[in-house]
């Protein structure tokens, strides 16, 4: 799954010669605030600053740039009138005044600063000075743009954008880098890197390798043997950790994969049907032709029914890739490339429902009918809390597991009927809060009050659930767990394989089919399919990318790790044919890695083209 950046950076690092700078230039602690004057948020902020500033003297170093409210005359005129400041010290009598002075900023406030700086007029710039002031406020507009600034105010410390809330003992743990906040730090840093997950994924893979072929094998064996099991007196359900990881852990994959789905088919790439064209096609074509390549290998016998072990494209892997190679990689071609994943997914679902389940109880299969129509009656009844959708998951969940279906299938039913729901009024939403907030900041000084009240936390919780639905909530929250614990842990119990000389000697045939699906009936079926729809009309492809680009997409198609060793853990129960494919797949994935980033790298400026 790919990850978008969480953390921003300041785009431009501080001058001393042109920013408007308290405290020492050795200070330990850099913090810049993107603010306007005319920002009620701004002006509260301004008395936290100042308690920091005190509590942390020359350890602290304060930057002020200007980021006037959009669409505000007396905003953008206060800060250019700011910038009127003969020196610095001048400059912060008449910041100081512009935030604190009146409630609201207003134009007494202007005259006043303007009195003070000897500044004839307030209103538009006449003079070559002012001028100079309209410039250098727009240098900082266009620094808080490169930098991402959205709102404000918008702190920076030490370069890193600072999320956290306001108030002085968090802005002083973020400054002064607690241990914990450090922590949060790299793991936000981490995820917020493209190839994070690809990366995860692979150093759980070559762990699970290591431990597998060294003198701890054994051990590691068996510890995914051991057995687990739920009690309540006389009844109870038990599996192998392994099989907790592959039936229970990592439905929440494919509950990630279908709120994905869900998404790209409502509100994403694949919403529009011009749009969503190509990807599909070229999805199709890369899950036909590499099954048909691997039944051509492979036309009879114990291992034919191993056709969909390269159909599947593992997400993360490729993005990874196309990420590290950062501009020599056209925006819409990684667009492309994760519809077509999407499409890829919806495939890899359907085969696992229809080829890879065991004998069916049709009792249990009715029971698991009964909760999804359980499910469709919440969705209809615009239920938007999650856990009366989470306690239904869980018994559906064990209805598949017992019906023979693999019970992964009920992360995919579950996410189908998780509600989304019509987009917030946010100045309506944000009004409300600022109200609850006004009136609980005018009674913060009464006695025997601790904090905000609890009909006023129940409130912004209310406000906090509307702000985005339920489907949005889960896939944000849950995307990271299903790509940073439950994906590598999956690795982790599966990718183990012992690398001896005869693991693929015994099982040519079976390494070859594979191999050759992922390797070459990958990109060869999704490029044909591509070139088939365009030729036919069905689709356009962007000019953005050329077809050399698309061919080298179509190898790193071929990288299907995580949902290849799913299939092949349910297509071949023989420990032997299973180790083989294991193999194979690293093989296949590691070959079309190679020619997809060989390729892509090599790849000009596509042409101009329909």
């Amino acid at each position: 799954m790919s990850q978008e950046s969480l953390t921003a950076r300041l785009d431009q690092p501080v001058d001393d010669a042109r920013d408007h700078i308290l405290g020492p230039a050795d200070a330990a602690i850099t913090l810049v605030e993107y603010g306007s004057y005319a920002c009620p948020y701004c002006r509260a902020a301004n008395e936290r600053i100042a308690e920091i500033r005190h509590q942390l003297g020359d350890r602290l170093r304060y930057v002020f740039r200007h980021y006037p409210l959009p669409g505000s005359d007396i905003a953008r005129r206060a800060a250019e009138l700011a910038e009127h400041a003969r020196d610095s010290r001048q400059f912060w009598d008449a910041h100081v005044t512009l935030m604190t002075h009146s409630r609201t900023l207003s134009e007494e406030d202007l005259s006043l600063v303007a009195s003070e700086l000897g500044v004839p007029s307030a209103g538009a710039a006449q003079a070559a000075g002012d001028a100079q002031a309209r410039a250098r406020v727009e240098a900082d507009v266009a620094s808080a743009r490169a930098s991402r600034v959205m709102v404000t105010p918008t702190f920076f410390i030490n370069g890193r954008r600072y999320d956290g809330p306001w108030d002085e003992s968090s802005f002083t743990d973020a400054m002064l880098r607690t241990p914990g906040h450090r922590l949060r730090s790299v793991a936000q840093d981490f995820a917020g890197w493209a190839p994070s997950a690809g990366v995860l994924l692979l150093l759980a893979a070559a762990l699970a390798v290591l431990l597998t072929n060294s003198e701890l094998g054994e051990s590691f064996a068996a510890l995914w043997e051991t057995p687990l099991a739920i009690s309540f007196g006389q009844a109870g359900f038990g599996m192998s950790l392994l099989h907790w990881i592959n039936d229970g852990l990592l439905t929440i994959f494919f509950l990630v994969v279908g709120l994905e789905i869900k998404r790209e088919f409502t509100v994403g790439h694949l919403a529009n049907l011009r749009s969503a064209a190509l990807p599909v096609a070229a999805a199709l074509g890369g899950m036909l032709v590499p099954a048909l390549v691997y039944s051509l290998v492979v036309p009879a016998g114990p291992w034919s029914h191993g056709w969909g072990v390269p159909m599947a494209t593992d997400t993360a892997f490729a993005i990874a890739l196309i990420a590290m190679m950062g501009s020599r990689v056209p925006i819409a071609l990684r667009v492309f490339l994760t519809a077509a994943a999407i499409v890829d997914d919806i495939g890899s679902i359907v085969v696992v429902a229809l080829f890879y389940s065991g004998s069916l109880n049709l009792g249990y299969l009715a029971a698991a009918a009964a909760l999804v129509g359980l499910l469709a009656l919440l969705n209809k009844a615009h239920i938007y809390r999650v856990a009366p959708y989470a306690l239904t998951g869980i018994l559906l969940w064990a209805c598949v597991h017992a019906s023979g279906l693999h019970a992964t299938m009920a992360g995919v039913l579950l996410a189908m009927f998780i509600p989304t729901r019509p987009p917030p009024n946010l100045p309506t939403l944000v009004a409300q809060a600022d109200a609850i907030l006004t009136a609980e900041a005018r009674r913060s000084g009464e006695v025997l009050r601790q904090g905000p009240s609890l009909p006023a936390l129940a409130a912004f919780d209310a406000i906090h659930d509307r702000l985005e639905s339920p489907a949005d909530r889960l896939l944000r929250t849950t995307g990271a767990r299903s790509s940073y614990v439950v994906l590598p842990l999956f690795a982790l119990a599966n990718a183990g394989v012992a690398l001896a000389p005869d693991v693929l000697s015994s099982h040519g045939q079976l390494s070859l089919a594979i191999i050759a699906g992922l390797v070459v009936g990958k990109p060869l079926g999704l490029v044909l399919a591509s070139a088939l729809a365009v030729r036919l009309g069905i689709a356009r492809k962007p000019a953005d990318y050329s077809w050399r680009q698309l061919v080298g997409a179509g190898a790193l198609a071929g990288i299907g790790f995580t949902m290849s060793l799913f299939i092949s853990g349910q297509a071949f129960p023989v420990e032997a044919d299973f180790a083989a494919a294991k193999v194979a797949v690293f093989i296949g994935s590691i070959l079309s890695s190679l020619i997809g980033v060989a390729i892509l790298w090599g790849a000009g400026r596509p042409p101009a083209e329909g």
